[in-house]
């Protein structure tokens, strides 16, 4: 049994080093950048507070699933800014960082790529709300920030809106709250108009 803990326990330690990847969005009132990890746990209690809130017929299980495992490519991959002219290739390093966990020895999760692949290109309800609450953390940031991100970056209206108006399908209400935010944001001065 001590040496299948000694590999338990060195997959951990795998799964710890999304402690170590710092994301781009400041955490609430902006003092420091939030990391992989920490977007992890705070998108899975917000993909469940909000399906309850909203009284979706999902299985909070798989939710909850798809959350945990959703940033879990960024290990090696690191994280790949919304804005950025990479993320239409992020996934594939991504999936192969995936696919070395779900291979380790210590793992016995042995769907765990097949769970990223769900939150990567599912469309089940599950998916489609963790895309939605996956944006709307960092636009929240953003908010309460006073768009410190955004203005580091030199990040655009047009930009944002174009990064969030697939959620206007299935979550009007949150769109329009968002849009609503973005007006804000830009009679603030946080945000560039264009």
């Amino acid at each position: 049994m001590s040496n299948q803990l000694t590999t338990i326990t060195d997959y951990f330690l795998e799964l710890d080093a999304l402690k170590s990847i710092n994301r781009r969005t400041y955490i609430n009132g902006g003092e420091r950048v939030e990391n992989s990890a920490e977007h992890s746990w705070h998108l899975a209690m917000a993909c469940w507070s909000l399906s309850k809130s909203l009284q979706l017929d999902l299985s909070e299980e798989k939710l909850l699933k798809l959350a945990l495992v959703h940033d879990l490519g960024e290990i090696d991959a690191g994280d790949t800014f919304l804005y950025s002219s990479e993320r239409n290739v992020a996934h594939i390093a991504e999936r192969k960082c995936v696919e070395r966990l779900e291979n380790h020895k210590g793992n016995a999760i042995s769907n765990l790529s097949e769970l990223w692949e769900e939150q990567e290109t599912g469309n089940s309800i599950e998916a489609n709300l963790l895309k939605v609450v996956d944006r709307l953390l960092p636009f929240l940031h953003n908010i309460s920030s006073k768009g410190k991100t955004w203005q580091e970056f030199g990040i655009k209206k047009s930009q944002v809106v174009k990064a969030h108006e697939f959620i206007a399908k299935d979550f009007p209400e949150i769109y329009s709250w968002m849009h609503d935010k973005l007006q804000e944001a830009v009679q603030e001065g946080w945000l560039d108009d264009s």
